[in-house]
């Protein structure tokens, strides 16, 4: 299923966000977690041979109701993009369940979940939603051995990760996903194998696949697991021409601030930061209120730093709302005219003087 104008994406989506800042979704685990479902919501009655309860993803085969329920929620709260239930939808996690064999149905029931309520909500007041298919970056890394006594010992290769993505990316896309978004990039070189893998699965499915890319800090100094400074990151991507760039998860908006302003100043491309709920407590649980995410985010806005704003872990339909009433009227980021230089990444940045 895809949707009529899925082609012109880009095109609305960069149109959208020259007149006003844009909102994405919040989190979708700890909703999902709200509503106490048991082994039988999770399994259905797919008969698979592992206990399927905690497997998120897997619900857009066997309790639609729920994935319908929470994208409708964050659409009535303000979202213009609605991401899919798909985090973990790829044959590596799904091992964990005995699932690898229903990946692309997942992707594609999930994907079309998402686009029937974008449609429905579009429909009510003329403004265009759009989907954003979720690509997370699976329990296996590129850039870091597992095993201490081994450092050049890797569980998987760049070609098996990127046959892993396309499989989703395609699933994602034939269901209706306007966007590709690699999220929560802990290992660059897992997200220049997504990069790879959107590139090859355009050629399937026949259109262009835009690619959201949010990378995810590890540490205060900005820096992801694979050891990439925020600089350094978006020189290893900037060549797939994202139509956006930014963070996500990794800390709370108060402590991604540093980090969100240089990325402003670095992108020529759109920004979208979609920070968790505050610091999870001693328990693990997010406290942070929505009024104080809202503010904390506005600060963003108000100096010009980002396009596209939303919540991740800890988030809800609440925080969502309260980000659109605390951003109305703002004007979204310019993006800048950067200069043209040779600009290269290992973990730190660097760029080669003009002549």
């Amino acid at each position: 299923m895809t949707s009529p104008s899925t082609s012109s994406a880009r095109e609305a989506l960069t149109v959208a966000a020259k007149e006003r800042i844009l909102l994405t979704d919040g989190g979708w685990g700890t909703q999902i977690q709200l509503r106490k479902l048991g082994e039988a919501d999770y399994a259905g009655s797919l008969g698979l041979p592992h206990d399927q309860k905690g497997n998120n993803d897997i619900l857009a085969l066997t309790r639609q109701d729920v994935v319908t329920a929470i994208g409708e929620a964050y659409l009535a709260a303000g979202s213009d993009i609605v991401s899919t239930n798909t985090f973990s939808a790829n044959r590596i996690s799904q091992a964990d369940y005995g699932a690898e064999a229903l990946v692309a149905d997942i992707n594609h029931e999930s994907a079309r979940l998402g686009r029937e309520a974008a449609d429905k909500f579009a429909a009510l007041d003329g403004h265009r939603r759009f989907v954003a298919g979720a690509v997370g970056p699976t329990n296996k890394t590129l850039s870091l051995s597992p095993d201490v006594n081994n450092p050049g010992y890797r569980e998987i290769d760049f070609d098996e990760l990127k046959d892993v993505y396309r499989e989703q990316v395609v699933a994602l896309a034939e269901g209706g996903a306007d966007f590709i978004l690699i999220e929560t990039i802990f290992d660059t070189l897992n997200a220049k194998a997504g990069i790879a893998a959107t590139l090859e699965a355009e050629a399937k499915v026949g259109r262009e696949l835009p690619l959201m890319i949010s990378m995810t800090l590890t540490d205060l100094s900005g820096r992801n697991l694979s050891g990439h400074t925020v600089e350094a990151f978006w020189y290893a991507v900037r060549h797939a021409r994202p139509l956006t760039v930014g963070l996500n998860c990794s800390f709370g908006a108060a402590q991604l601030r540093p980090h969100v302003r240089v990325l402003s100043d670095l992108a020529d491309t759109l920004v979208m930061v979609y920070p968790n709920a505050g610091l999870p407590n001693e328990l693990g649980e997010y406290d942070e209120l929505p009024d104080t995410t809202a503010g904390l985010v506005r600060e963003w806005a108000e100096q010009g730093q980002v396009n596209i704003l939303g919540g991740c872990c800890g988030s809800t339909p609440a925080h969502i709302a309260a980000m659109a009433k605390a951003i109305e009227g703002l004007a979204p980021r310019r993006v800048p005219q950067v200069p043209v230089r040779t600009r290269l990444a290992g973990l730190e940045p660097f760029t080669m003087a003009a002549a």
